[in-house]
This record gives C-alpha cells, structure tokens and sequence, in this order.
C-alpha cells in the first residue's frame, strides 16, 4: 500500500493553500464539487503523487471555503439600519483624540453570526464611554472594507481580510446591554494605573497586553526606521520567552523537591500556560496565537518524546498554522514570522560556528552576534519586500535592543502582572520597582536606537533581487561553488545586479494613483517623473505620505516637475511633503509663488512636448475653473490633463482650442462631477479612454452615473481609481494600454469589491 509521511502531507497541504495568495477569483460552487470529486479519485490511486495531489487539492478546497464564507457573510451584512448585538474587542485606553473601536458582531436582525466577524467604529459612537466585554444593542449601517490600492502603498484590504476585519460600520443608536468588563480590561485598567507618570507607558502597555494605541508616531517611526518595530508588541519572541521562563522557573522549583517527585513533564506544563497566559493578555492577536500554536506542538513533541528534524518541525508548524485559519496567509506578520525560523534553520545548519565558540559562557557574545547576523541577512528580502527600506545599522540596533528587552523588560513585565494577582497592599512597593525597572530598561533602549535612527536608507523594487543574496552567498560559501564553478557565480551575481535594469519596454507611462478623493498623476520616463497634483492632507496626514512617497521611491523614479493644477486642498495637499523629499524638482502652478502655468507655455522634457492650454492668467487663489490643463504628448500619442475644470472653462476650450483638444487619453475633469464633463467638450477631446480619480465611498457620490454614462454614449471607454485602484497607461512606438491594479496589473480575489456591486456611496 502506497503511503505518505506526515512531512509530505504537510507539506503538500502548504502547497494547497499558497495558491489563496494568488487567486484572481474564488472557484465557484461546480468548480468545487469538480476540485473535490478529483481529490477523492487521486487519493484512491495507488500513486504516491496522486495521493500528494490530493492532500493539496483538500488544502486549496479547504482554504477557498473560507475565502468564501468571509466573502458571503460580508456582502448578506451590509446593508443599512441594523439591528445588532455586539461585543467591545478593542481595550480602552483612555485615548483622548477620536480613534476606531472594533466590534465583534454576536447576532445582526436576530441571526447568529458564525464565525464571528468584526466592523470597525468611530469611538465617537459611544458619548459615555466604552470597554472590552461590554454587550451593545446597536442600530448602525453596515458597509465593505474598501482600500486605496497602489503598488508598493498598505495592502490595507488585503490585511482587513486576513484579520476578519472586513466591514465599517456607522452607528446610528446604541443602548447598553451589559456593562461589565472583561477581565483582561480591568487588568489594563489596573496597570495603566500603575504606569501613569512613566516616561514610557505607551510601549509598557505594548509589551503588557499588546495594545500599541498609545504609542505615538515618532516613537513609531524610531523602531520602524532602526528595524525593532518587532520588540514593541506581542510577537512569536516574546511569546517565546514568557514560555522560556515558564520553563526556568519549573526547574527552578524542582531544585526545591524529593528526587522521586520530580517529572520532565512539569517544566512543559509550566512553560505551555506561562505562555497560554501571555498569550491570553495579547488579546489573543493572531501573531501571538500563531506564536502560540506553533510553541505549543513543539512542546507536544517534547511531551510525546517524537524524535524529529527542525525542517520537519517547520513543516508541520506552518501546515498546522495553515490549516487552522487559511486567511493568515494574507498576512504580512504570518510571513515574517515563517521565514524567520525557517532563516534560522538554515543559518545555523549551514553557517554553524565553529565548535569552541559554542561552549562556555563567555562566547556567549560571540554566538548572539551570529545568530543576529543571520536574521539580519536572511530576513532582507522580507525587509525590502514588505517595509521598502532597510536599516544599514540593524543589526547594531537589534543587537543592542533585543537582549535589554528579552532579559529585562520582559520578565520585569510579566513579573509585574503576576503580582497583580496578589493584595495589592502587599505586593504594590515591588509592583511599583519592577515597573519603574522595565521603563528605565526602555530608555537605555530608546537612548541607544535614536543613536542609529539617521540611518535609515529606502529602497525600491531593483534592491528585490539583491535582497537574496545572503542566501545564494551561504549556499555558495557552504558547496564551495566559488572554486570550483567561478563564471556560473559571478554570471548569477550578475543577473542579480541586472535584474530590473533593464529598460522598460513602454516609451513612457502614465500613472493615476489611487489617492481617494483627490488627484495625483505621475508621467515617467527613463526613470524621471513629472508629478500633476499631490492629493489631499489633513491633520496628522497625506496621501503624498501614504501613497506617493512610497510609490516614488519603490520605482526608483526621481521627479523633475511638480505641477499643481490648482489651489483647492485635494489636490495640492501633499506639495510641500514632496518637494522637501526632491527638493530640485521645479514646481508649476496657476496660482502665484510658483513658476507660471498659463495658457501658451510650452515646453519638452524627455522629449515630450507639454503644453497649457487653460488658464489664460494666474489667480492669488485658484478655484476649479482657474486649474492647470496641460496636453502631453509624444508626437503620436496624447494626453489631457483637465485638473478640476468645469462647464464654463471648457466651453472656452473648445471655443478657442477645438483642433488642439484632441488626444487619446482624457483625465475626466472634477472626478465626474456633473459640473464638469459637457458634451461639446468629450467630442472636442475624442478621447479613446477616461480616468477618473474618485473614492468609492465618497460623500459626493462622484462619480455621478450620468456622467459616466454620457462618456459612453460618445464611445469613450470609462475606467475610475474606485474601482480599479491605480490606473496605468503604457505608451509604446504603435499602441498604447490603459491597465487597472485591481483587474489588469495585479488581480487577486481580496483586492475587488466587497458588498454590494455598483455602489459608490
């Protein structure tokens, strides 16, 4: 009889499930039943490959059920007036400024929601005040997840999913059910308490229960920037310690018992419910529960005395992972943490130290730097990938930072909440000194990191390749491939420095970004960009830092010319924020204080020909009818960038510039507002395709469907940032290509329209 091991199988299930990360949309009912019925047939073969086939073709069918329950029940949810019966997920925190409140839904119009699905509210929702545990009967509109999508910006949809967070909610009316809080509340409550008055409460309050609410966003930016953001929350190392000292302090009391009462499995037991309970003030968040998970089938190998190799151990950790919540593969922390221990397998069978380093206490310096040079190197293709930067002073950073927080802060933590479970009378004097301990540790942290935090260094999409050459040099090193195959080295060094040099075989491109309500268009060639608007701003934020910023420098693009098209905040929000990150690029406006753009200039760059054609003078403020239209083109292709104008100015377009408006590609004015987009003007235009920048859930319900219908009525082709994300046109010697990310570039079944198809509310 022909079998597979628990390794093959685990691994084959992996392979089922990868495939959730890809999709471009979910199988259907009969492509299931098909996928099901030829599982049962590969299992029944006497094969060793169909048998493989089948376990993997039960991951995916596994995997895609889920996909679509989530999908299912977010679209029978939506809907407005609600009646609904919720739980408070989100701890309170005493945050002053208005902040989101997660919600996990118990019953909607009296049916019981299973699996539980949470929505997101504004905290201004509950006047009187909140806390987890606490049952509400709400009246609320329920809508989809919907995110900006561009490429190299916060998958933000993607994550939503991941985290069954897939609904945002508008509460109308709310009465109290139960007012009782959890006891994980009381306990913040409790240690807040304790904590008021330190210098670094908001990260104490991290490390204690996972909430990072409170952090701001320079210290934020402090453990982004040195690569530590992993130590200030609950993560798989912290959950790691909390069982590691579960463990010492069994041995510790087995020191203190008759031989014949000492058993191996006490120190597992004690260690599995240090970490149990760790895990449980994390608010069981799904890095922790990972974390958790996989801990816990190691400890049940040791328990079961199961011989096996670490790869096998990762094998059945991820499958396992896999297996028990298929969406968190979506997840960026799922993936970090996988390939960390699967780095640190293969650092330490294929790097080892040399045996007399790994003895005695005194090396021990010498064995965390290889270990944290391992991380360092192995992990850079996840840093570049998900993070689009690198620090060069990480591993000077993790090196000073991880040990101070793993040995000291950590414990002295734990510590602290332990003896909360004793009269506070007693214990608060000891209390009160491991807190003030921990927060001294914190600042010998933060004291050495902000030595390091200028070192920060961006990186785009060309460094990806690059990024695996810690692995390649391992593996190289270990075979000895560099005496022995020296041309097939150096030529795979060189394809990994060529990788994504070579030129792109698009002449030029155009790139409307998703930038919600608002305007941002780049024009790039060769590597250099002209920017047309800068999207919105407000208070604490912009797009130009969400969303154009990265986008820039994940393309290695530098900016020649910012054009502001006119004065209004949604489009010249973000000016200043770009100009201070290339400070030589020239800025263009129609309004006075920068260089002019006025109707008649003229000018070439890159060897396309720019021209104004509105407005005809430069305001002190300029409005929507006073913005910056510019026809770009390339001598066979061309472009009309329309800014926000409106009826009037392009009835003036067309009666002085009629000839001069024709062009392929139209930028729709005013995000199809019906104040804008006339006939006489579409015709003038005869423009092939529109874009339009809009929001999906925009309070102007823009853009109007009149208008969209009337750019079809004259044959033009309609596509808008709400429904395609980011919208690229590709202009080549004898054609051109407008792809959207959400359909074209890269389709993937999270990134559509949840809910309600056709909204745009």
């Amino acid at each position: 009889m022909i079998t597979i091991t628990l390794t093959q199988a685990a691994l084959a299930l992996v392979a089922g499930i990868l495939p959730l990360t890809v999709l471009p949309a979910l199988p259907g009912l009969y492509s299931g039943i098909a996928l099901f019925v030829i599982a049962c047939i590969a299992g029944s073969l006497p094969y060793h490959f169909s048998k493989l086939l089948s376990v993997a073709l039960l991951g995916l069918l596994w995997a895609t059920f889920n996909a679509q329950q989530i999908l299912q029940q977010t679209s029978a949810l939506v809907g407005n007036r609600q009646q609904v019966v919720a739980t408070v997920s989100s701890s309170y925190l005493q945050k002053e400024e208005s902040h989101k409140v997660v919600l996990t839904l118990k019953e909607v119009n009296g049916q019981r929601i299973f699996p539980p699905l949470t929505v997101k509210v504004s905290s201004d929702s509950f006047p009187g005040g909140y806390c987890a545990g606490q049952n509400w009967l709400l009246t609320m509109s329920l809508r989809p997840v919907h995110s900006q999508l561009n490429l190299a910006s916060f998958d933000s949809q993607r994550w939503a999913v991941a985290n069954r967070q897939t609904l945002r909610g508008s509460i109308r009316s709310a009465g109290l059910l139960s007012g009782e809080c959890s006891i994980r509340q009381e306990k913040i409550n409790v240690a807040s308490g304790q904590l008021a008055g330190l210098e670094n409460m908001p990260v104490l309050l991290a490390l204690a229960f996972g909430e990072r609410g409170l952090i701001d966003q320079k210290t934020l930016q402090l453990f982004k920037v040195t690569g530590t953001a992993h130590l200030m929350a609950i993560s798989g190392l912290h959950i790691g310690v909390a069982a590691l000292i579960g463990w010492l302090s069994a041995r510790g009391l087995q020191f203190l018992l008759p031989l014949r009462l000492i058993d191996y499995r006490f120190p597992i037991l004690l260690s599995w419910l240090a970490m149990a309970y760790y895990t449980w003030l994390s608010g069981l968040n799904p890095p922790a529960m990972r974390a958790a998970l996989a801990i816990t089938l190691w400890l049940v190998l040791r328990l079961c005395k199961v011989r096996s190799d670490p790869w096998q151990v990762w094998s059945w950790g991820v499958a396992l992972l896999m297996v028990s919540d298929p969406l968190g593969i979506l997840s960026d922390s799922f993936w970090l943490s996988c390939f960390a221990v699967a780095g640190l397998i293969f650092w330490f069978q294929w790097a080892p130290l040399p045996s007399r380093y790994s003895r005695h206490w005194y090396w021990a310096w010498v064995r965390w730097g290889h270990l944290q040079a391992g991380m360092t190197f192995l992990l850079l293709p996840m840093q570049i990938g998900l993070f689009h930067g690198l620090s060069s002073a990480s591993f000077v950073a993790n090196l000073w930072a991880v040990p101070i927080v793993s040995l000291f802060t950590v414990p002295l933590v734990l510590l602290a909440l332990f003896l909360n479970h004793f009269p506070y009378d007693l214990a608060q004097p000891l209390i009160d000194l491991l807190w003030l301990l921990a927060d001294h540790s914190l600042k010998w942290v933060v004291a050495g990191l902000q030595r390091v935090e200028h070192y920060w260094l961006p990186l785009g999409e060309t460094s990806v390749a690059l990024s695996f050459s810690g692995w390649i040099a391992v593996i190289v090193w270990r075979m000895g491939w560099f005496k022995t195959h020296y041309t097939s080295v150096m030529a795979i060094c060189g394809l990994m420095l060529l990788w994504r040099q070579t030129t792109n075989k698009e002449n030029w491109r155009l790139d409307m970004l998703d930038v919600g309500h608002g305007l941002a268009i780049l024009i790039e060639k060769n590597g250099r960009g002209v920017l047309y608007d800068t999207g919105n701003r407000w208070e604490g934020g912009s797009q130009a830092q969400m969303q154009i910023l990265p986008y820039l420098q994940w393309r290695n693009i530098d900016l020649d010319q910012i054009i502001v098209s006119h004065s209004h905040m949604d489009h010249h929000g973000g000016t200043e924020l770009v100009k201070a990150a290339f400070p030589a690029a020239i800025v263009r406006s129609s309004f006075i204080g920068n260089r002019p753009c006025i109707k008649g200039q003229i000018w070439h760059w890159q060897s396309l020909r720019f021209e104004v054609l509105w407005p005809l003078t430069l305001k002190e403020y300029a409005n929507n009818n006073d913005s910056c239209v510019i026809k770009v083109s390339d001598g066979r292709f061309s472009v009309l960038l329309s800014g926000d104008i409106e009826k009037e100015a392009e009835m003036q377009l067309v009666r002085e510039n009629r000839k001069n408006l024709r062009v392929n590609l139209l930028q729709v004015p005013h995000h199809g507002s019906n104040t804008s987009s006339i006939g006489p003007f579409l015709r003038a235009t005869g423009a092939e395709v529109a874009i339009a920048s809009a929001a999906r859930f925009n309070v102007w319900r823009l853009p109007a469907e009149k208008i969209k219908q009337r750019y079809r009525k004259n044959g033009v082709i309609w596509r808008d940032t709400a429904r395609s994300g980011q919208l690229s046109a590709f202009f080549f010697n004898n054609h051109w290509v407008v792809k959207g990310l959400r359909e074209q570039l890269m389709p993937r079944w999270y990134h559509q329209w949840f809910g309600v198809r056709g909204d745009n509310e």
